[in-house]
């Protein structure tokens, strides 16, 4: 059985000492608790570095299923995340061509 997460996450990159706060759902094991789940953001691509993994997150809160698969639908509709997965995706592609 899996656990379903809402994590709100600071992402850097967007100038200057700037931030945007993007709210990311997850499934992870049924083990996982909200520590682990704060270590798995701190190392997704994006994700604001700062002074240890608590950063990265400004919310965490267990989920349903249903809130879960209701949030993956605005997170395809999230330009910041668009443009984010959209330039992850062209730098993978210019390395392996290079």
């Amino acid at each position: 059985m899996d656990k379903y997460w809402k994590v709100v996450c600071y992402y850097g990159h967007v100038g200057s000492r700037n931030e945007v706060s993007v709210p990311r759902f997850l499934k992870t094991p049924s083990y996982f608790n909200s520590m682990d789940v704060i270590d798995l953001v701190s190392t997704m691509p994006g994700v604001k570095k700062g002074k240890g993994p608590l950063s990265a997150v400004r919310a965490i809160e267990p989920i349903s299923e249903a809130a879960y698969l209701s949030g993956k639908e605005t997170e395809h509709e999230n330009l910041y995340l668009k443009k984010l997965m959209t330039f992850n995706l062209y730098k993978t592609k210019t390395k392996e061509t290079a």
